[in-house]
């Protein structure tokens, strides 16, 4: 069980954590013909697009109500209206995400009721589902937004409907990226299932081209696939933060579901697997039999490099839990942990202590270690402390391929393994040249 510290500083030092606006956004990108609409100022729109951007180096759609001093003071529902009207007429979206941002939480503004009071003054717009996730960034992180828009999502647009018995509703955290996406998909469909990803982040933000230039989401979950999750023999929550989600759905339509708290390592994936083989009722293929072989060989020759490394982590909190279990499976100490928001699992992180702070803190703790896990702003604290980093989360500013890197199953698993026993095995590498220096008196 782990200590979880929160810090008694009175401001944020070197900030970890991004926005609650910014995880909801990055859900709402994951089905297909929508639009995130932040309702606030145009800067917390333009500071989302810009993270979101550059971190997967592809065009990002958001939209913005654009709050003013004058509309601050006097209200956000005309410019919530024009927007919605606007975005109608200019790029008629399928879906529209609309996410609270802190300007408009700390003024209050009912956009349940705004939303209301629009579709009464224009019927034409009942067609079109708004899906909104009250996501103030004064509070929590990515995390919660992500998972505050997934909730949000299955709580409105599902519909009732016969249990189709091979269709599985997947509920994918924050933690995973478009590749493990893919390959999460690629691993339940060799089952004969037939899974709808809520939401299908491997669809949409997986690098590839469109034959035509499109102002909002070309591709991901459709609004037919949401409609039809509600006849889903069986919900997947992969990640702690997606269980309210599932939840919901059970409440809603009585779909059991199970939870998925890591798909990273030996033994989550071989779970995993066994899940989808019940559920499905078919034997594991043999390609997922080879691939554990590959991934027994992988630890094999990669345990000498992670014995006893001391290792410090900067990430959200289902992140964070995944990649402690598998650096610990590796037989790697845990010599600092910090990440961003609270979670059920931060207690139960088999490690002495947990820090919800900042990378002020986290450059405290991670003094004495031998890797630093965390995104490229602690590029800085890297170079310091003399330290190489391994870049995880978001954002990943410097390195290219971001949407698909891929952690998850066993071959994400050796991915990983070897992406981090590389970077060991070139620190053991310049140690040892240095000890040669010193012994030859250079």
């Amino acid at each position: 069980m782990a200590i979880v510290n929160l810090p008694n500083k009175p401001l944020t030092v070197n900030p970890l954590k991004q926005s609650q606006a910014l995880g909801a956004s990055l859900a709402f990108l994951g089905l297909k013909g929508m639009i995130p609409l932040f309702h606030g100022s145009q800067g917390c729109t333009a500071f989302a697009k810009v993270v979101l951007v550059r971190h997967f180096r592809e065009a990002i759609p958001l939209a913005t109500t654009a709050m003013t001093e004058v509309t601050t003071i006097l209200g956000g529902e005309e410019n919530v209206e024009q927007a919605i009207l606007t975005l109608v007429e200019k790029v008629s979206p399928e879906i529209i995400g609309l996410c609270s941002t802190g300007l408009t939480e700390t003024r209050g503004d009912e956009l349940e009721r705004f939303l209301k009071e629009i579709r009464d003054r224009h019927q034409s717009l009942n067609y079109l589902p708004i899906v909104y996730a009250t996501t103030p960034d004064f509070k929590g992180a990515l995390q919660d937004g992500f998972g505050a828009a997934v909730e949000s999502i299955v709580r409105e647009i599902p519909q009732a409907g016969g249990v189709r018995t091979e269709q599985v509703t997947i509920l994918a955290g924050s933690a995973f990226t478009p590749g493990d996406i893919q390959e999460i998909k690629e691993m339940v469909t060799a089952f004969g299932l037939v899974p709808i990803f809520v939401p299908d982040l491997g669809a949409s933000l997986d690098g590839h081209l469109e034959d035509d230039y499109t102002a909002i989401t070309a591709s991901g979950t459709t609004l037919k696939q949401l409609r039809d999750v509600g006849s889903s023999a069986f919900t997947i929550a992969l990640g702690e933060s997606m269980r309210p989600a599932a939840k919901i759905l059970e409440e809603r339509f009585n779909i059991p579901y199970e939870v998925f708290s890591e798909l990273t390592g030996l033994e989550p994936v071989d779970e995993f697997l066994q899940a989808l083989s019940i559920l499905s009722s078919n034997p594991v293929p043999e390609k997922y039999r080879r691939q554990r072989r590959q991934l027994q060989d992988a630890m094999l020759d990669a345990h000498f490099y992670f014995s006893a490394k001391r290792v410090s982590l900067a990430l959200e909190p289902d992140l964070l839990w995944s990649m402690v279990n598998f650096l610990q499976s590796m037989g790697s100490q845990i010599h600092g942990a910090v990440t961003t928001t609270r979670s059920p699992l931060l207690e139960k992180l088999p490690v002495k202590s947990v820090t919800i702070g900042d990378l002020d803190d986290f450059e405290q703790l991670a003094l004495g270690s031998d890797l630093l896990i965390g995104n490229s702003n602690l590029g800085a604290i890297a170079k310091r402390l003399s330290v190489p980093l391994y870049r995880l989360g978001i954002p990943i500013y410097d390195r290219l391929g971001n949407g698909y890197f891929t952690k998850v199953g066993y071959r994400g698993t050796i991915e990983l393994l070897f992406g981090i026993g590389n970077l060991f095995l070139e620190a053991e590498e310049q140690r040892v040249k240095h000890l040669w220096n010193l012994g030859n008196g250079d």
